[in-house]
């Protein structure tokens, strides 16, 4: 398994969470160029290229992609496989507005990162909808609301993501039982 949104394998990570991953990454860096990017997804340069030209993440700063910007490309590439890149950006827009304008945003791109990261971590069976919102609750703990509505937007689309995340493993083992049919 790997660290959602890469190719790097977990047992890589410095825990659950997706902010140790990236303040590992950034520790070293001001931020990373398209190759690095590309090496760290998986993906090639048209298709981050695309993802800029369409506004589904603002473009890199003097050829440099910082760690918001990682993270929301992280998040766009761990849903690609389930939902349609355009619900993937009408997702992101709902919480946090426009690529190019960080005042509308109710929380950082690399938060809401460490939160599906570790929510997935804590969500890894079959929880009860009871059992999702409490742990959604859990991971958030720390968010403080500047807008109101805010919390229960961000719960709202996290909801989202992780049963589009839970369909993609249910994607996978049934391709998987797929395969052994002979």
């Amino acid at each position: 398994m790997n660290i959602p949104g890469t190719v790097v394998p977990t047992e890589k990570s410095s825990g659950p969470g997706g902010e140790g991953f990236l303040n590992g990454i950034f520790a070293v860096t001001s931020g990373l160029m398209l190759s690095q990017v590309r090496e760290l997804t998986g993906l090639d340069t048209p298709a981050l290229q695309n993802w800029v030209k369409r506004g589904w993440v603002s473009p890199p700063e003097g050829k440099r992609y910082n760690i918001d910007q990682v993270a929301r490309i992280l998040i766009i590439n761990m849903l690609r496989d389930v939902l349609q890149l355009e619900k993937i950006a009408f997702l992101l827009g709902y919480i946090n507005g426009s690529v190019y304008d960080r005042a509308d945003d109710i929380v950082p791109e690399s938060v809401l990162y460490d939160y599906i990261c570790r929510i997935l971590y804590v969500c890894g069976g079959s929880e009860s909808k009871a059992d999702v919102e409490q742990t959604i609750l859990s991971c958030t703990g720390d968010y403080i609301e500047k807008i109101p509505g805010a919390t229960a937007r961000l719960h709202q689309a996290l909801k989202v993501i992780l049963l589009a995340m839970k369909s993609a493993q249910l994607k996978k083992e049934a391709e998987v039982m797929l395969a052994t049919l002979r």
